[in-house]
């Protein structure tokens, strides 16, 4: 877009008869959420230049992981994208459990399955929910909150014991099993909250001459720049590229469960929207087969390595209670090595980089976040656009500074 800048300064074809003005859009502009800043050259009310700056939410999260204990940085993963934390805990703990070459019970697998598709859903509702407000359309909004209200009241809050940042996730399995009637309040909630909602919003936004207008043929881009500028999840889909993780990569039990990836075809701003709202109808798929498939059995494994010790173990015999200290005083002991992890998260490929010596905390920790890419995307997605498109392209690609900041 520099080319066309220059261009037009020369030809004399700018639209205002004056110097390109500089616009800053955030952090304080309602769409940024306080935490981005966008950087914006016009010409009249057409974008010439976009320089997307990051940096307002820095959690710190890869140094301070270096002064943790391995259990321990599983609070902190809870920070990164924290209207989806659950799926950041499974991703770590996979990475981590990678690395020590432990393979979790069947039972924790499934859970971890519908704990991510849940959150998948609620990251999604977030994401077309504000992005509509953003654009004046504030119905949406409400229509999707109470849905992701329902899953943290009456799913995730039983079952971890906090609303948005859980740490549930452990090293070798969970921290504890589904509490009694969790399976069929999960079944309810699916069946007679998600899918209205899902339904009301699709009646809404779908045929809306407005919102199609809006969105339609903005902030497109096409799957060779997408796949080139490191886009994944449903932005690189809505582009028309069928990465999954989940199939592609496939990982806990998601082999075993039958569901389409969407995919669209512009890559703009509409088709995103679409991506979204059809892999909250697939995710649905996937809980509703890992209800009727979930197995008995524990959900830690039986690796005292990994696992502390029952709590009647520790008050009543001394190994009990000199492995509880050790466990919470050193940590896991996972070997020297590293590896790489990565899992299909709400807004695309979340990978765990991780470094260990031996002993009981990480020695480096990257974290490949996919917002990052996407951010870095804005200029190609919004340069020759007008202003007032940046706002409905920058809720679409639903950046989370927590994890884009780290």
């Amino acid at each position: 877009m520099a080319e066309i800048e220059a261009y037009q300064r020369e030809a004399g074809t700018l639209d205002m008869q004056a110097e390109p003005m500089i616009l800053n859009i955030g952090p304080s502009h309602p769409a940024t959420h306080a935490t981005l800043r966008l950087i914006a050259e016009l010409d009249g009310e057409t974008i010439l230049k976009l320089t997307p700056e990051f940096g307002y939410l820095h959690r710190c999260f890869e140094k301070e992981s270096e002064n943790a204990t391995w259990t321990q940085v599983i609070p902190y993963t809870d920070r990164l994208n924290y209207v989806s934390s659950l799926m950041n805990n499974v991703g770590y703990a996979m990475a981590v459990e990678k690395l020590c070459g432990v393979e979790v019970t069947e039972r924790c697998q499934y859970i971890r399955v519908l704990i991510c598709e849940l959150s998948r859903i609620i990251d999604h509702m977030v994401c077309i929910g504000t992005n509509m407000v953003d654009i004046g359309a504030l119905t949406n909004f409400w229509y999707f909150w109470k849905p992701r209200e329902e899953v943290y009241r009456h799913l995730i809050e039983p079952l971890t014991g906090i609303r948005l940042t859980t740490a549930y996730t452990r090293i070798g399995g969970l921290m504890w099993d589904l509490p009694d009637g969790w399976v069929e309040k999960c079944r309810d909630i699916c069946r007679d909250v998600i899918v209205p909602a899902i339904a009301d919003v699709n009646a809404l936004l779908t045929k809306n001459r407005i919102f199609i207008e809006r969105t339609m043929g903005v902030g497109a881009i096409d799957p060779k720049e997408a796949i080139a500028r490191g886009f994944t999840g449903p932005c690189l889909r809505a582009a028309g590229v069928p990465l999954d993780l989940r199939k592609d990569e496939t990982y806990l039990v998601y082999d075993r469960f039958d569901f389409d990836v969407p995919i669209g075809e512009e890559g703009d701003t509409c088709d995103r929207y679409m991506v979204r709202m059809e892999e909250m109808r697939q995710s649905l798929r996937i809980i509703d087969q890992a209800l009727d498939q979930l197995p008995e059995g524990p959900v830690n494994v039986d690796d005292p390595r990994f696992i502390l010790p029952a709590k009647k173990d520790v008050y009543e015999t001394i190994e009990g209670l000199m492995n509880h200290f050790k466990h919470v005083m050193d940590g896991v002991q996972v070997p020297a090595g590293e590896v790489y992890s990565a899992t299909e998260a709400a807004n695309g490929e979340l990978g765990y980089y991780i470094v260990s010596k031996g002993g009981g905390g990480p020695y480096k920790i990257k974290v490949r976040p996919p917002c990052f890419p996407l951010f870095q995307g804005m200029p190609h997605l919004c340069e020759g656009g007008m202003i007032a498109d940046l706002i409905a392209v920058l809720g679409s690609v639903n950046i989370i500074a927590g994890e884009l900041d780290r």
